[in-house]
């Protein structure tokens, strides 16, 4: 699939042609097990490749993951999106110019954020290959060489798990995030089970997934009291005054998701004392350009980032590679997890091999694939 016509001029000292063709494939990989949140079942991950091609030759390579469950968006309508719109407003421009390009693309089309991302990052990648710098230098430079990642554990069995948890602990991994959301009192035990069979040290988040209202207030004290450091999302987006309630009463960090789509969702939430930290998901607020400016909004009003995971696959993870290693305020550890959620992540770089919650940030012009 692709979308093409005769470039344009560019105006003079970019350094680079104008923007040519446009094109997407999808690609997919299984999950090794069933990813499971309170919102539905995952057995497999699907992703868009967008690849963003000048008039001279050099390509930029992104890629968008459409979890329905989650945004409500699929695979067809963020090709069609791309294709139809997107694509064909970029065609000619200069493709160092992201945040024009992010002008024409609200311009002309109204939401769709991850269809955006696809081309977000597939510019960024471009303009790494162009200039010959990593992408982290594009965002400002990198305040840390390594980003840590936590372990997320679906939905399962008490026992299974916990049994993962364990697992992946043991293998490295110091921050654990576990998926709740449906009955607080199993929750609570769940965190009970979790934290007996973790180190001490390690960090133990919730991620509710906006299942609970009011009445999980009790159950939530007593998690706070078992070992939980870090609670995601526990009531409906729009429930701001719910989270400010909460956030109050809990003697443990809070952190928004669902309720944060876009830099005014930021402003907002930081605005009314919502959150603690703002995750902070590239493919759900329109790719790199807006993940930093709302990591911006974070750090002015004094709140820590996450950089956190739909999740996605090789290419768009390396994207919050990145994006975590510029951020100063990114100090809770990323969900960089879908190359290593999947079997045979057909976009997944060697970085993620024998990962051990660490992953190194990659120094190569562009994101450092090599798709």
């Amino acid at each position: 699939m692709s979308v093409a016509s005769q470039p344009v001029g560019l105006p003079a000292g970019t350094g680079s042609g104008p923007i040519s063709a446009i094109k997407t494939r999808v690609v997919s990989a299984r999950y090794r097990r069933p990813f499971r949140i309170s919102s539905g079942t995952s057995t497999e991950l699907v992703s868009l490749v967008v690849e963003v091609h000048t008039a001279d030759g050099a390509i930029g390579i992104g890629e968008t993951s459409p979890m329905t469950a989650y945004t409500g968006e699929t695979l067809a309508g963020v090709t069609a999106a791309i294709e139809e719109h997107l694509a064909p407003a970029l065609i000619g421009r200069d493709p160092l110019d992201r945040a024009g390009a992010h002008v024409v693309m609200d311009t002309v089309l109204r939401g769709q954020q991850v269809a955006k991302s696809g081309l977000d990052i597939a510019l960024f990648d471009l303009a790494g290959r162009i200039s010959g710098w990593p992408v982290h230098t594009l965002l400002g430079g990198s305040v840390r060489d390594r980003v840590q990642t936590t372990w997320v554990v679906g939905l399962g069995t008490l026992d299974e798990m916990a049994a993962e948890a364990a697992e992946y602990s043991a293998k490295g991994f110091s921050h654990l995030k576990v998926k709740g959301g449906h009955v607080p009192a199993d929750d609570l035990e769940l965190i009970r089970a979790v934290r007996s069979v973790i180190p001490a040290d390690a960090e133990l988040c919730l991620d509710a997934n906006e299942g609970y209202d009011a009445t999980a207030l009790p159950y939530l004290a007593k998690m706070a009291d078992a070992g939980l450091t870090l609670l995601e999302q526990p009531l409906p987006r729009w429930d701001l005054a719910g989270l400010v309630r909460l956030r109050e009463r809990l003697d443990v960090r809070l952190m928004v998701d669902e309720s944060m789509h876009s830099l005014h969702d930021a402003l907002e939430i930081a605005r009314r004392g919502a959150a603690d930290v703002l995750n902070i998901k590239i493919l759900k607020v329109g790719g790199l350009h807006r993940a930093l400016q709302i990591a911006n909004v974070a750090e002015a009003a004094g709140l820590a980032v996450k950089v956190g995971s739909m999740p996605e696959l090789g290419v768009a993870t390396l994207a919050a590679v990145h994006l975590a290693a510029a951020v100063p305020g990114a100090t809770v550890a990323a969900d960089l997890v879908g190359p290593l959620m999947v079997h045979e992540d057909p976009l997944a770089p060697t970085v993620f091999a024998d990962c051990d919650g660490w992953i190194d940030v990659p120094k190569r012009p562009g994101l450092g694939h090599d798709v």
